[in-house]
C-alpha cells in the first residue's frame, strides 16, 4: 500500500519505470500480483522483477523462515520497544542496490521508496537516517555524471495520511496487498493487517481487499 501510495504520487512529476522484489516472502506470489496491477493500472511499461533467494537461506525473519511464527498479538498497535520478528535482516539495502544499478542503466533520476517511520513496525531500514545515509552510498558508488534522488515521500506520514493520500490521488489501494501471512484473504490479525485496517478507520474509507475472518476495527 505504502509502494503504490508512493507510485502515486511519483508519477505526477516523473515518468514511471517499476521494480518488484521476490525475497522468497510467504506472500510472493499475491505480491508479485499486486504489482502488475498496480503497473497495468498506471500503464507502466518498464518493469524490473528481481529474486533474492538469499533472504530464504539466511533466515532469522519471520517472512522468511518457515520455522518462525507471524505474531498475531497485535503489537502493531503499542510502540515497539524491540525488532519484531518479521524484520528482514537489511532487506532494503538489497532493493535499493538493485534500483541504483537499473536507474543508472536506464538514466532514471530519482529512486521512490514507500518506507514509513511513523506508525510502522520499527523496522531500522525505514529511518530517514537510513535513507540519508544510502544517497551517499549512491554518490560515492556511481558513475561521476550519475545523479540519483532517493526520494521518501511517504517516510513521515502515517498510515491513515497514507491511506488519505492514495484516496486523493485515485491511487487504487483496491490492488494493494498488506498481509504477512497468506495470499487468498488477508488474516486481519498480523501487525501489518492491523495497521492497515486501523489506517483505513482513522481514514474513514473502506478497504476493499478480503479479509479471512471478520476483524474488529
Amino acid at each position: 500500500m505504502d509502494s503504490c501510495v508512493t507510485a502515486a504520487i511519483a508519477q505526477q512529476n516523473y515518468r514511471l519505470a517499476l521494480l518488484h522484489a521476490s525475497y522468497g516472502q510467504r506472500t510472493e506470489r499475491r505480491e508479485r500480483k499486486s504489482f502488475e496491477d498496480i503497473a497495468d493500472f498506471y500503464g507502466v511499461h518498464e518493469r524490473l522483477v528481481v529474486r533474492f533467494d538469499i533472504f530464504g537461506q539466511i533466515g532469522g525473519s519471520a517472512l522468511t523462515d518457515p520455522g518462525i511464527a507471524v505474531p498475531e498479538s497485535g503489537n502493531s498497535l503499542a510502540p515497539h520497544a524491540e525488532i519484531p520478528v518479521t524484520y528482514v535482516p537489511f532487506r532494503n539495502a538489497h532493493f535499493l542496490s538493485a534500483a541504483v544499478s537499473w536507474a543508472e542503466t536506464i538514466g532514471a533520476s530519482a529512486i521512490f521508496i514507500g518506507a514509513v517511520a511513523e506508525d510502522s513496525s520499527g523496522y531500522p531500514d525505514c529511518r530517514p537516517e537510513y535513507y540519508q545515509a544510502f544517497a551517499e552510498v549512491i554518490r560515492e558508488g556511481t558513475r561521476p555524471e550519475t545523479r540519483i534522488e532517493i526520494a521518501t515521500p511517504v517516510i513521515a506520514m502515517r498510515k491513515s495520511e497514507i491511506v488519505r493520500r492514495g484516496a486523493e490521488l485515485g491511487a487504487p489501494l483496491g490492488r494493494t496487498w498488506s498481509c504477512y501471512q497468506f495470499d487468498d484473504a488477508a488474516c486481519g490479525t498480523c501487525d501489518s493487517c492491523r495497521l492497515r485496517l486501523r489506517a483505513f478507520d482513522e481514514a474513514g474509507l473502506h478497504d476493499a481487499i478480503a479479509y479471512r475472518v471478520p476483524v474488529a476495527r
